[in-house]
């Protein structure tokens, strides 16, 4: 029991956290558009494009300093994995199919408007949850969301995560070096020797961490998984509740979204729509993305929470209606991070870059005014149909 509770604390005070960065993430966001078509774009787009040391602004920010966001996510889904939500079978199976479900409809309905635009990299740019942005949205709507609507879709965006970073790994890895693959080995091999030697202090995981970003990012592999697979090798165990995985979770949290996440989507957001029409919009690859995000997303996350629920795979999450989880669906939808990062990561051309960023700006904004007006009626009305409280339900909630 005291565990659960731990748990639940820990679980409360990240939502909190997530939701409170992602309305600086929105906010940040906006801003970059504001900036992007204004007379300060020439210095926007300047600044991002200058050298510092080997490499521009722009890739120390989504190179560098997304690996602490990607660090976290690591330390997220590992703890939920261990001790947390997403520790048992059952917990993991509505949340998991939902996932998998969300990204299998965008990817298909992306594919589908882009057979013939040469664009079919762009495949796994609709498939991600922006957890940061959703949580945001459901901050603006209070008490309208039961909690277990929060947990669920935490909890989704989490396997979400780990799925998109398989992705990452698989499918957009240039040619790899060998030699800084095998260093990467080894530094990985040494952070498995401290876990397994009990080692709690964080600065010599941090310390061969570094190292790890420096191999990664010499591999080919994108150098931010480094963050993952540190994460990975962080314990959970220690003296007392608070373990080091608890610690270094807990002291990066703030920093990641309420510093990293906002700076990669003000220095990725900003996209200058002087010359685009209805025509860059209507594009294949933006309208690919669009779609993906806003009809994929809730179709594909609904449709399997509705099934494992009907074949009772799975028990809906407590307290919650189904046109709540609707809401929530929609609210999938929204891919803004690791979508504008998978955009960055599939292709090198400005001209299509501008199209992701159009089409992941466009199925956002569509997928959470759609999700909070769903939200907002539900909340209203408050129906009582296909509402459940289980033991499994609580245990998750």
């Amino acid at each position: 029991m005291t565990v659960a509770t731990d748990n639940d604390r820990t679980l409360r005070a990240l939502l909190k956290s997530e939701a409170g960065g992602g309305l600086v993430l929105i906010a940040a966001s906006a801003l970059a558009l504001v900036i992007a078509n204004s007379p300060w774009a020439n210095t926007y787009f300047s600044a991002l494009a200058a050298y510092i040391g080997p490499l521009s602004l722009l890739h120390w920010i989504n190179d560098l300093l997304m690996a602490g966001f990607f660090l976290l996510v690591g330390l997220e889904i590992k703890r939920e994995f261990v001790e947390g939500h997403l520790s048992t079978p059952r917990q993991r199976m509505l949340p998991g199919l939902a996932a998998l479900g969300g990204m299998i409809a965008p990817a298909l309905i992306y594919v589908a408007l882009n057979l013939d635009s040469g664009a079919l990299r762009g495949w796994a740019v609709p498939v991600a949850t922006d957890i940061a942005f959703a949580l945001g949205v459901l901050a603006l709507l209070g008490k309208r969301v039961p909690l277990s609507l929060k947990i669920f879709l935490t909890a989704l965006a989490i396997i979400d995560d780990l799925l998109a970073v398989a992705i990452i790994a698989l499918f957009y890895t240039e040619q790899l070096q060998l030699v800084w693959l095998a260093g990467a080995a080894g530094v990985m091999a040494a952070l498995y020797a401290l876990n397994r030697l009990k080692v709690a202090a964080l600065l010599p995981y941090l310390a061969l961490g570094a190292l790890l970003w420096l191999c990664t990012f010499q591999s080919g592999v994108h150098a931010t998984l480094a963050g993952v697979a540190l994460a990975l090798f962080i314990p959970m165990r220690g003296q007392g509740k608070i373990t080091p995985l608890h610690r270094l979770e807990h002291g990066i949290q703030p920093w990641v979204a309420f510093l990293v996440i906002p700076i990669f989507g003000f220095a990725n957001a900003g996209v200058s729509l002087t010359g685009l029409g209805l025509d860059a919009l209507l594009s294949p690859v933006a309208l690919g993305v669009a779609a993906g995000l806003f009809a994929g997303k809730q179709i594909g996350v609904f449709l399997s929470v509705w099934l494992a629920i009907r074949l009772r795979l799975a028990d809906p999450p407590e307290g919650a209606s189904m046109a709540q989880v609707y809401g929530v669906a929609l609210l999938c939808g929204i891919g803004f991070t690791m979508s504008l990062f998978i955009g960055l990561l599939a292709f090198d051309d400005a001209a299509l870059q501008s199209e992701v960023k159009l089409g992941v700006l466009a199925g956002s904004l569509l997928s959470a005014l759609a999700g909070a007006f769903v939200l907002l009626l539900a909340g209203r009305n408050q129906p009582g149909v296909s509402t459940v409280s289980t033991a499994s339900g609580a245990n998750s909630g």
